[in-house]
């Protein structure tokens, strides 16, 4: 056989050889089993509890907020209008109030002064009357009817003095008791309602809940909208957090405060996370099994996992990768 037959023989036979090795080594190799997640954060939607026409719109989407921010105004001409008619029953009520504490006017009390006096007048002079009478009538001079009659006189005008005595006493002491009390809650209740209406009026500026960063703004400058619409959305990055959707046939690796590793394409880096949450009933089939098979559905749960350190960088929607062998 010639030399060049036998190498090129030789050189076929190491190929295939190599080739083998290789397949082998290929086929014992395990497939990594990588998870994806996505990263979400907490969503505040600022809104307000009166309707109104939006007038000045202060924030613009991907702009940064502070907390207690000013956001947007409404104009609410309506809840003006009932401040001033709120106002003013509160200034009625306030000036019944001051009446029943003040009483009567002092013409009045002067007034009823004088029938008093003059009703003490006309009780002295009844009584002497009565009392020349009674001596006539002892001596016989008068008859009986005459008696009776500067009786009955004498106690006409005790009664008429004991009554304009009452009435002056009630215009001196002005109105009672229950009478202020009742103006006095006329008076709370008128302020309840000015205090109603200036909650309202102050809630026509919506001021930003968290600092974060302005996502959407739903509504702009000039339309109206209503109560409790959400018209600007805020993400608050300081708190955000890794979704995972995981077999339960992988859950066994999964334990709260587990640690992992996570690769992050939008940042070109691992970030390390911790496990915080783990939902404690299944999500939705990944898997369904036929009965010919004999297998099981395959479940997921949702497991939450927050960044150990800040990461710089990391905004809501980004997919994270972990490695599931290596968690732990």
């Amino acid at each position: 056989m010639k030399k060049s037959n036998i190498i090129g023989i030789i050189a076929a036979a190491a190929v295939i050889v190599v080739s083998v090795l290789l397949i082998g080594r290929y086929l014992r190799k395990r497939t990594p089993m990588l998870i994806q997640g996505t990263v979400e954060c907490t969503s505040y939607k600022a809104s307000s509890k009166v309707p109104g026409r939006i007038d000045g719109m202060k924030v613009e989407e991907g702009q940064h907020v502070e907390k207690g921010e000013l956001l947007y105004t409404l104009s609410t001409p309506e809840l003006e209008a009932k401040l001033r008619q709120a106002e003013a029953v509160k200034s009625a009520a306030s000036a019944l109030d001051q009446k029943a504490l003040t009483g009567a006017r002092w013409q009045q009390i002067d007034a009823a002064m004088s029938l008093w006096q003059k009703a003490q007048a006309g009780l002295e002079l009844a009584r002497k009357t009565y009392e020349r009478v009674k001596n006539l009538y002892a001596e016989g001079v008068v008859p009986a009817q005459k008696l009776d009659e500067a009786s009955a006189n004498y106690n006409a005008m005790l009664a008429t003095e004991q009554a304009a005595k009452a009435q002056y006493e009630l215009v001196r002491d002005g109105a009672s008791k229950e009478d202020k009390e009742a103006a006095a809650a006329q008076v709370r209740q008128a302020e309840g309602a000015v205090s109603e209406v200036e909650s309202y009026i102050g809630d026509a500026m919506v001021y930003s809940p968290v600092t974060g960063e302005v996502s959407t703004v739903i509504a702009e400058e000039g339309e109206l909208v209503g109560s409790g619409y959400p018209v600007v959305a805020i993400l608050d990055l300081s708190d955000q957090w890794v979704t995972f959707n995981i077999k339960e046939t992988l859950m066994p690796a999964v334990k709260i405060g587990v640690r992992m590793s996570g690769y992050v394409p939008a940042l070109g880096r691992d970030v390390e996370f911790e496990v915080t949450y783990i939902a404690v009933q299944a999500d939705f089939a990944t898997w369904a099994a036929t009965r010919t098979q004999g297998g099981f559905d395959i479940r997921t749960f949702a497991v939450k996992a927050k960044p150990t350190a800040p990461a710089e960088g990391l905004r809501p929607g980004m997919s994270v990768i972990v490695d599931w062998d290596k968690i732990g």
